[in-house]
């Protein structure tokens, strides 16, 4: 029997499986990791903003990674939040919708990678070349750096996403949380060879050319500080290196357990799992890790804090 085409505009979405009786729960926690993500992030930045001591690259460079992860964290949770006491019969979304969504997940999870890249090249400048870091790292090449990150990430997941817009459609059940390119180019009963293999290779080329980056320049980071006896030097690089670390280390695994549970089908609802936690997991602890980890940042929160309770 031949497959028909049919052109479908409304989908119908897996959304997040949970019991009736886990139903209250999950939405309660749910919400609440996203007010925590919209407010550490958003007042980090706010505070970076407001506080001219704070204007410094890496500090302007680690706004793009909080606007970045509140980006994320919207596009994936409140969708998630309004479907979870829908029954999953009536989870509906429009293509149009589900295409969006697809893009900006890529896009949020390509410019992560980006933006910790610029970081850590940041990074690299101050401790290997600390005499030429005010001319290196100029506004404008720090808004250089942040816009090639976007606009980096924005191609490549434009090519991702039309490859699998161009294809006819047969069917209409998205199995999975949320919309990501995998989900729209198995709507279609055409040939997806060429979707899955470009969407499996941006993912592993992205990881990749990241992971070789920041590896590179922690190691001559670590020759520079092994080679100096200047202990501040060496304490205060070892503080902001081992922030970025653990962010880019948080991405790193949580994106490889996602290709990793794509290889086994029987554990579908654990990869489903993974991809919601990609999405929450770090956009939470981001802006943790990087504002309580840097002595600066963390004696201006205190700052603020002491201040109202005085007023």
């Amino acid at each position: 029997m031949e497959n028909i085409t049919v052109n479908m505009d409304i989908l119908q979405l897996e959304g997040l499986k949970v019991t009736p009786q886990s139903s209250i729960p999950a939405f309660i926690l749910l919400l609440l990791i996203y007010v925590f993500i919209m407010v550490s992030n958003v007042g980090l930045v706010l505070l970076i903003s407001m506080e001219r001591s704070l204007h410094q690259p890496m500090y302007l460079l680690f706004c793009n990674m909080s606007i970045n992860d509140v980006f994320g964290a919207t596009i994936i949770i409140p969708r998630l939040l309004s479907d979870i006491f829908t029954p999953m019969t009536q989870r509906y979304i429009h293509y149009y919708e589900c295409v969006i969504q697809a893009f900006c997940a890529h896009f949020h999870a390509a410019t992560s990678h980006y933006v910790l890249i610029i970081m850590a090249f940041d990074r690299y400048v101050a401790i290997c070349k600390p005499l030429r870091y005010t001319t290196i790292m100029t506004n404008r090449m720090v808004a250089m750096l942040s816009a090639s990150a976007w606009a980096t990430a924005f191609l490549l997941i434009v090519a991702l996403v039309s490859l699998s817009v161009r294809l006819s459609r047969c069917r209409s059940v998205i199995n999975n949380p949320f919309c990501d390119n995998a989900s729209l180019f198995k709507l279609s009963c055409e040939n997806v060879l060429i979707s899955h293999v470009y969407g499996l290779g941006t993912a592993m080329a992205t990881m990749a050319f990241s992971l070789c980056s920041v590896t590179l320049t922690y190691l001559r980071i670590a020759m520079v500080c092994l080679s100096s006896r200047n202990k501040t030097l060496n304490s205060k690089a070892l503080q902001t290196c081992a922030s970025h670390l653990a962010i880019y280390i948080i991405l790193l695994l949580s994106g490889n357990i996602i290709i990793i549970l794509h290889r086994f089908p029987d554990l579908s609802d654990l990869r489903k799992l993974a991809s919601i936690l990609f999405h929450v997991v770090p956009p939470a602890l981001n802006a943790v890790i990087y504002g309580l980890q840097i002595k600066v940042v963390r004696e201006k929160i205190i700052i603020i804090f002491t201040r109202k309770k005085k007023t």
